[in-house]
């Protein structure tokens, strides 16, 4: 059984817009998973310290067969590949891979890193922005549609960048 699960990229070191175009390239090549839509790149302010660079964000939806913590364990193989160094609390990072939803489900999973629908997703306007644009129906596990929360989200001075 195969699932559709929506990911969320950013960075902000290191050519950040190749970045992510790379992280497009190695989702499309993960073992049980197929690409099947990538948004366009945008720019945003940091969320944390603001004496570091504009994120670039996006968003990938996935169809995979992989449970949500094998998938978990796949994007953190990629963010490892990729040099991911953590510094400091909202700081800093050359590739930042999410799950932000895994199918239509709330999981309940005994997991010290992941709670999906990702707890902060629905605040932020460069996870919805991107989300949207590649599934402007979805759907929350409680049946709300996932645009409706754009008018609540914090606003990180978001642009479209291609």
């Amino acid at each position: 059984m195969t699932e559709q699960c929506i990911i969320a990229l950013g960075s902000n070191l290191s050519e950040p817009d190749k970045q992510l175009r790379q992280a497009f390239d190695a989702l499309g090549q993960l073992t049980n998973c197929r690409l099947l839509r990538c948004s366009s790149l945008y720019s945003s302010h940091p969320l944390g310290p603001q004496d570091q660079d504009r994120f670039v964000n996006a968003a990938a939806l996935l169809e995979t067969a992989l449970s949500p913590v094998q998938l978990l364990l796949a994007l953190q193989s990629i963010e490892h590949r990729f040099g991911r160094v953590k510094t400091r609390h909202w700081g800093e990072r050359i590739i930042d891979l999410d799950i932000i939803f895994y199918g239509r489900h709330l999981v309940d999973i005994k997991h010290p890193s992941l709670t999906i629908p990702h707890p902060e997703a629905l605040n932020r306007d460069f996870v919805l922005v991107p989300v949207l644009e590649i599934c402007p129906d979805w759907k929350l596990p409680n049946g709300t549609a996932l645009k409706d929360q754009l008018a609540n989200a914090d606003n990180f001075d978001l642009h479209k960048i291609n």
